[in-house]
């Protein structure tokens, strides 16, 4: 298998992680939201769990930061069968995935995050594994080499995917339980953060849960980091408690706006408003615009600027809405070109 690095990590970076784990639901019970697909893997692991078999293949597909990781540990502790992680990029040669299935107990659940980022000349070893059982290895080189097939024990291949699209259609078929994870609602936001607070010792009035759900994106991961930073603004500059008022006051301290938007959005927005005349522009000249990655603005901060309306896709590139010029206050092009009011 091939090393990686390891992560060399500060105390404070250590700590954060411990408490974004310590955060994760841990059952079916606990995961506020997502409904129908909680009821759809209820009813899957039951079944599964009555016949003594492996849980059918299973494939997350969503924007980050919804709880696709914590579904597939969820699902490895309902079933209480080992839960092996991974990601695709970690994947390099088919040795590396030989190493984790040949590892797996009976019923375990590998966990392959970022799936779609899997090179394309390995997705065919998961093929026999996923539908077989059975992993076919080429021993030796030239007219000597020998395919030795090793026999694998039943497991659940669960992926996880912030873009469909990329895979192939033959993996993309073999999971038997494909599902999409929605952006939440803002009362589930409020309730995953007062979960959260509690788990945290943080005092939080509704209001203030109401506030920071408000802001959160539709996205639970955003909501927890936006409590901490709340509560931190709430410890120093209020008296400890997470109130409408210092939620608010915390958040403009964040450049986080009433709808969400943080620095980074404003200033896509800027650019494609402003730099470029409203659109289109590539996404490409838009990354080297606003100097961020084009994998990070068409994963993370598109999805909710294309959900709120203040951007479209278009053949030519993205363009802004006049929601847009409207959310940073300049005219739309047809009023005599973007300029501050």
């Amino acid at each position: 298998m091939s090393e990686i690095a390891p992560r060399i990590q500060t105390p404070y970076l250590v700590a954060e992680d411990e408490l974004d784990r310590s955060l994760r639901p841990r059952r079916l019970e606990e995961f506020v939201g997502q409904e129908t697909l909680r009821e759809q893997l209820a009813v899957a692991i039951e079944a599964a769990t009555a016949r003594g078999e492996a849980l059918d293949h299973l494939l997350l597909a969503g924007p980050p930061g919804l709880g696709k990781t914590s579904l597939a540990q969820i699902v490895a502790a309902e079933l209480d069968v080992p839960f092996v992680q991974t990601a695709g990029p970690a994947l390099e040669r088919k040795g590396d995935i030989a190493a984790f299935l040949t590892a797996l107990e009976p019923r375990s659940v590998f966990f392959v995050d970022e799936i779609h980022r899997l090179p394309r000349t390995l997705e065919e070893t998961f093929y026999p594994a996923m539908e077989d059982h059975r992993l076919p290895i080429t021993v030796g080189q030239g007219a000597g080499a020998r395919v030795v097939t090793l026999e694998l024990p039943p497991f659940t291949l669960v992926g996880a995917t912030t873009r469909t699209g990329l895979l192939t259609t033959p993996l993309r078929d073999r999971f038997g339980i494909q599902a999409r994870l929605e952006p939440y609602a803002e009362g589930e936001l409020a309730t995953i953060v007062r979960r959260s607070a509690g788990i945290l010792e943080i005092e939080l009035d509704e209001d203030g849960a109401s506030a920071i759900a408000a802001r959160s994106r539709g996205t639970p991961r955003v909501a927890n980091r936006l409590l901490k930073r709340v509560r931190d603004f709430a410890e120093v500059r209020m008296e400890g408690v997470v109130t409408a008022h210092a939620a608010q006051a915390a958040l403009e301290m964040l450049e986080v706006d009433a709808r969400g938007l943080d620095r980074l959005d404003r200033e896509i927005l800027y650019a494609i408003c402003v730099k470029f005349d409203g659109g289109p522009v590539g996404l490409s000249t838009l990354a080297i615009a606003v100097g961020e990655e084009q994998d990070t603005i068409e994963d993370v901060y598109e999805p909710y600027l294309l959900k709120e309306g203040l951007i479209k896709r278009t053949p030519r590139g993205r363009a802004a809405t006049p929601a847009a010029f409207a959310h940073l206050g300049l005219d739309p092009p047809e009023s005599g070109g973007p300029s501050l009011f």
